[in-house]
């Protein structure tokens, strides 16, 4: 499966009522888009709405089994964001360090 796009995870992830969703699914599993709207309090066309950017950006994905649809995260799409991280935190570690052997030569 080809890897998320950041740009797209990030806008997904970025709108809180998305990113409430997306912890719902990731909490208690695979549910339905009825069960989605009464946890969001949201309309269930807004739901739908917000499912369609989170399965754009590859954070969930959707099964039909009659009438009902049912969605469940993917959680490897997170992998740009979490790449993402961690070349930050290395970058800002190494920073810190920096300052921290300056501070103390300048204690010397």
């Amino acid at each position: 499966m080809k890897q998320a796009d950041p740009n797209n995870v990030f806008r997904a992830l970025a709108d809180p009522t998305r990113r409430a969703i997306f912890e719902e699914l990731t909490r208690h599993g695979e549910q339905t888009v009825h069960a989605l709207t009464h946890f969001a309090g949201v309309s269930q066309p807004a739901v739908s709405k917000h499912l369609t950017v989170l399965k754009r950006a590859k954070l969930v994905r959707h099964r039909r089994d009659g009438r009902e649809t049912h969605y469940r995260v993917q959680p490897d799409a997170l992998a740009p964001m979490v790449d993402w991280l961690h070349h930050y935190g290395a970058f800002w570690r190494d920073r810190f360090d920096r300052l921290e052997t300056l501070l103390e030569r300048m204690e010397e």
